[in-house]
C-alpha cells in the first residue's frame, strides 16, 4: 500500500480471524499477516469504506461496518479499568477539593473532568495549574456516570491521579483513546489510511 513510517503507536493492526473478520490487534501479537491503520477513527471507518483490508490480506476479509464505533468501545474500557486499576491501588483523589488540595501540593500527575460537567470546576483547576507552574495533563474522556462506575462512588465530576507506574498507564490508555476519538473526518488517499503491511 504505502511504504510510509509512522511510529507504532500511532497505529493499529489489524489481522484476519480465521473466519475471515477482521479484528484489531492491540498488543501486535497475534499469528498471520497483519495490515496497519493509523489510529484514527475516521480512517479506520475510511479502510473500510474503502476495501483497505481486503487488499491488505490478499483475501476475503469481512470487516464490520461498527468496527471504528467497537474499537473505540474497546479502547474506552480499556481506559476505564486502567482507572479503576489505579482507584484500588490508592492511586486517585476523587472530588474537587481533593483534586484541588493535591494539585497545590505539586502531586497531582493528571486531572480528569467529566465531560458532562460543569465549566467552571474546570476552570477553577486550571488556575491552580497555572499558578503552581508545572505541567499537568487534564483530560476530558468519560462522562461522568462512567467515572462513577470506575471509582465506586457517586458524583464523580473532578479527580485526580498521583504519581504512580500506574497512574502513568492510565495516562497512556487516555491517551490513545483521546487521540482515536479526535482524528478529523475527511478523505484522505490509501497512504493516509493504512501506512503499511506486515513483511512476509
Amino acid at each position: 500500500m504505502t511504504r510510509t513510517a509512522y511510529p507504532v503507536e500511532d497505529l493499529i493492526r489489524f489481522v484476519r480471524a480465521p473466519d475471515g473478520t477482521v479484528v484489531p490487534d492491540f498488543r501486535r501479537r497475534l499469528p498471520g499477516r497483519g495490515v496497519w491503520v493509523l489510529a484514527e477513527k475516521a480512517k479506520v471507518a475510511e479502510a473500510i469504506k474503502r476495501g483497505v483490508f481486503a487488499r491488505g490480506f490478499r483475501d476475503k476479509a469481512s470487516a464490520s461496518p461498527e468496527l471504528a464505533d467497537e474499537i473505540e468501545g474497546q479502547l474506552e474500557r480499556g481506559a476505564l479499568d486502567m482507572l479503576s486499576l489505579a482507584n484500588k491501588a490508592g492511586k486517585v483523589l476523587a472530588g474537587f477539593g481533593k483534586a484541588e488540595a493535591a494539585l497545590a501540593k505539586g502531586e497531582a500527575a493528571v486531572v480528569l473532568h467529566a465531560r458532562d460537567g460543569a465549566a467552571d470546576g474546570k476552570r477553577k483547576l486550571a488556575q491552580v495549574v497555572r499558578r503552581s507552574g508545572r505541567e499537568v495533563p487534564m483530560l476530558e474522556v468519560f462522562a461522568s456516570g462512567q467515572m462513577d462506575l470506575a471509582l465506586g462512588r457517586e458524583n464523580v465530576i473532578h479527580a485526580a491521579l498521583l504519581a504512580d507506574p500506574v497512574s502513568d498507564a492510565f495516562l497512556a490508555r487516555a491517551h490513545q483513546l483521546q487521540r482515536y476519538r479526535q482524528s478529523e473526518t475527511g478523505q484522505g488517499s490509501d497512504a493516509d489510511l493504512a501506512a503499511e503491511m506486515d513483511q512476509e
